[in-house]
């Protein structure tokens, strides 16, 4: 593997990134540097060119080793690169050592993410989360390297003399990272106070959750008729919109669209937007959405459920929703139908948020799982289920319409 440059056209406004990305052996590899290169269009950079390698494991120095660093280099110079985005968490040393010897800035794809969040977030609480997501991974970057910026320091508001500025800015970052702490709490609380109230009622509360981009937002307008924002691209929503929705059989129910999960979600990122995950902590079931066009749709179900148990929501009953079926020929010829697992209890909806088609069979699903009391399939997919699942054939117990 090598340098190849991208097919993207160049953009006057934008800055010239190249992409790093070293395969250690993991199946995904190709469509997390697929990945990588939506996430820096997403981020308002142009990618221009990309370097991969293969290692059995990082260089504990440049991650990369001296001869891919000087291939890096060299493409640098050929494509007018001004960033450097690596497909992996570099160390603070490593991103460091990067930079000294590229002389250009260098990023790591967490950073790269907490950027996409930081230009998405629009309430107040999503800027509160965002801001806390950085300043706990900026906490990892403070370190020694800064010494040709130490300087004593003293004076009202400081510790005393002989503080150093890197002591001084871990202090205040760390007064910071307590603040917004203690009003995401205050506004957590508040959260808690609601969600109570709903529950003393009765209402059944289901969430949206899927990989970025799978078609919560399209599908949650779709059933809500209410315009919150969707668009195709990464990280499109942010904060969590919760709606009553009115289903026939059971009343009203609250559905709510959260932020989409992805591969190596930072845990900065996990942990800060905790609040905004309570949502799918507590709902009563949840509606896995899957891009069926996706080539990587396994990958992505899978990374979706390692999040849901990283937040203690791996138990909630699901019904796995196939949207885009418009989008995949084979799938678009069957049509929207309702999937029944050996139980009988629905597993799986086919559908098409975009067109409309089968939203009739998502309301009658997920009243008949109301009722029912359990969404059939739960978040463990069986590996069975998943290549009966990829061979798009008939599947007994389907209903079709």
């Amino acid at each position: 593997m090598s340098n190849s440059p991208n097919t993207h056209p160049q953009r006057s406004l934008t800055i010239n990134a190249a992409l790093v990305g070293i395969d250690f052996g993991k199946l995904d590899f190709e469509a997390s540097l697929q990945e990588l290169d939506l996430l820096t269009q997403s981020a308002g950079a142009t990618p221009v060119v990309t370097i991969t390698g293969r290692r059995h494991s990082p260089d504990a120095k440049l991650f990369i080793g001296s001869g891919k660093a000087e291939e890096l280099r060299l493409a640098i110079e050929e494509y007018d690169v001004e960033l450097v985005i690596f497909n992996h968490a570099l160390t603070p040393g490593q991103q460091r050592n990067l930079e000294h010897l590229l002389q250009r800035r260098v990023v790591d794809r967490t950073s790269l993410i907490l950027d996409i969040f930081a230009q998405r977030a629009n309430s107040h609480e999503g800027k509160l989360q965002v801001e806390l997501a950085q300043l706990r991974y900026l906490s990892t970057r403070l370190v020694r390297a800064w010494t040709h910026l130490e300087r004593q320091k003293g004076g009202i508001g400081l510790r005393g003399p002989g503080e150093t500025q890197l002591e001084t800015d871990r202090r205040l970052l760390g007064d910071r990272v307590k603040s917004l702490e203690g009003r995401l709490q205050k506004l957590q609380r508040q959260h808690d106070t609601q969600r109570r109230a709903r529950q003393r009622s009765g209402t059944v509360s289901i969430s949206l959750v899927g990989y970025t981009n799978a078609g919560k937002s399209t599908l949650f307008n779709a059933m809500t008729k209410a315009n919150a924002y969707a668009a195709d691209q990464l990280f499109a929503t942010l904060d969590t919109t919760s709606r009553r929705v009115y289903l026939g059989d059971v009343g009203n129910i609250v559905l709510s669209d959260t932020v989409g999960f992805i591969r190596e979600l930072p845990h900065q990122l996990v942990a800060a937007f905790r609040a905004t995950l309570e949502e799918t902590v507590h709902a009563d079931m949840l509606l896995h959405v899957v891009d069926a066009s996706s080539q990587v749709r396994q990958e992505q179900m899978a990374e979706v459920n390692a999040v849901l148990a990283e937040i203690d929501a791996a138990d909630i009953p699901q019904i796995i929703v196939w949207n885009k079926i418009d989008a995949v020929p084979e799938l678009a010829a069957q049509g929207p139908r309702i999937e029944r697992d050996e139980a009988g209890r629905v597993a799986r909806v086919f559908l098409s948020a975009r067109t409309g088609q089968g939203l009739d069979l998502l309301r009658e699903a997920i009243s008949e799982a109301v009722v029912a009391g359990t969404a059939g399939l739960q978040s463990q997919i069986e590996a069975p289920d998943v290549r009966l699942i990829d061979r798009w054939g008939d599947v007994p117990r389907a209903e079709d319409r």
